[in-house]
């Protein structure tokens, strides 16, 4: 299925009535304020996130996955349908492959398709918390971080692998997130597994081009519930710093303890020139990959909150990488994923709206009520008229989740793959 231009036109004219209204008064109001609406607008329309290959399936529990139908078999539809997902938001440009499941069997027709649907290709996700079939070694009890010697160089090489199959589709970085732990004190020895782990991770640094980036993930538990060995963001910072200067930590939302003051992790990173990109989702009780913003929209809004200031304030740390890690096992896949945009760029266009000059003033004279009423009064803007003219601007549907269902494209997808297709890479 393909979403044309002329689709998205003729779909918008019914809904640019409502718009003008909604978007003159808040235009008016912000401009009174002193913000610069058009800029803003710019911003959001620029502002990319890439979907994962493994999102635009059904998602599962460990009881149970209930599939919508019509998910994509192969990469090639893979790509089609974050092709749906960017021709209606035109803030999805990227997909993040998952090896080995999305090893392309024909390079040159994959970047083309890719080319087609107007996507580059992210972060590449290597996996080593699962055997394959046919693998020649185990990672029951470890991967990058195991005594078994033979087990750890496969895992090496699997990584380097992915790179070089990145290399073939132009990506530039490498995301690594560990499963490796311990299930019951005393089953591995802390200092060996994190030293392992290191020199692991230094020989797959030393197998990336030098306009590759090294992404490193953190999480504080499962599967393993003792421990993990990158267990979080200081372990994550120690470890890409012994790897090198392009090599940094990955945030994923939910790989944090309840209640974990993620936006203050954020900032120390930036300051540091070590954040390398995020994964959002989000949770109640732990990683529980719920649609972007569903329960915690203002913490989402003080992580950006943060992110905005250290992209104009710490030039040391390059421009992050964004993915969507969310996907969950009640929704149309797709109609999640429009979702999590819609979070993340709220969010973020929130976050604009924040007096920065205004807050450091209020800090400096350690006016609390004053640096409150300038966070929550941005917090608490609808900016979704700002979306709405992004979206207008870049040629996408206004209104992106009911552009979806007006134009059938689940039964489509449905009609065209039948409904006992199943994603890979879950």
């Amino acid at each position: 299925m393909i979403i044309g231009k002329d689709i998205i036109e003729q779909y918008n004219k019914g809904e640019v009535e409502n718009f003008d209204s909604d978007f003159d008064y808040l235009q008016n109001k912000l401009t009174r304020s002193g913000a610069n609406v058009s800029e803003i607008v710019d911003k959001i329309a620029d502002f990319q996130v890439a979907i994962p290959s493994w999102a635009l399936g059904a998602g599962g529990t460990r009881f149970g996955r209930f599939s919508y139908g019509g998910e994509p078999s192969s990469l090639e539809q893979k790509l089609d349908d974050v092709g749906l997902i960017h021709a209606l938001t035109h803030s999805a440009g990227a997909i993040s492959l998952h090896i080995p499941w999305d090893i392309p069997s024909d390079v040159k027709a994959i970047k083309e398709k890719a080319v087609s649907h107007g996507l580059v290709f992210d972060a590449m996700n290597s996996n080593t918390f699962q055997d394959q079939p046919n693998a020649k070694h185990s990672y029951k009890f470890g991967s990058l971080n195991t005594v078994n010697e033979d087990s750890r160089a496969y895992a090496v090489e699997h990584n380097k692998e992915v790179i070089r199959i990145g290399k073939e589709l132009d990506s530039k970085s490498l995301t690594v997130w560990l499963a490796d732990g311990a299930s019951f004190p005393g089953q591995l020895n802390f200092q060996t597994a994190l030293s392992k782990t290191e020199q692991s991770l230094k020989e797959i640094y030393a197998g990336m081009p030098e306009d590759w980036k090294l992404f490193i993930e953190y999480k504080p538990y499962e599967p393993n519930f003792y421990s993990t060995t990158i267990q979080d963001w200081g372990t994550s910072f120690m470890l890409a710093n012994a790897c090198g200067d392009r090599a940094y930590t990955l945030v994923d939302l939910g790989h944090h303890l309840p209640n974990s003051n993620i936006e203050q992790i954020v900032a120390t990173l930036m300051y540091k020139g070590k954040l390398g990109g995020f994964h959002f989702n989000d949770s109640k009780y732990g990683d529980d990959d719920l649609t972007v913003g569903s329960i915690k929209p203002y913490a989402l809004f003080l992580i950006f909150n943060e992110l905005v200031y250290g992209i104009e304030n710490n030039p040391q740390n390059p421009y992050p990488a964004w993915m969507i890690d969310a996907s969950h096992n009640v929704k149309d896949p797709l109609e999640d994923l429009i979702q999590s945009l819609e979070a993340i760029l709220i969010a973020y266009a929130q976050a604009l709206l924040v007096d920065q000059k205004a807050l450091k003033d209020a800090q400096s004279n350690n006016d609390v009520v004053r640096a409150q009423e300038i966070l929550q009064n941005a917090y608490r803007t609808d900016v979704r008229p700002l979306l709405k003219a992004a979206r207008l601007k870049t040629g996408a549907a206004l209104d992106p989740i009911s552009a979806y269902r007006n134009l059938k494209v689940r039964e489509t997808l449905i009609s065209e793959r039948g409904f006992d297709t199943k994603a890979t890479g879950l």
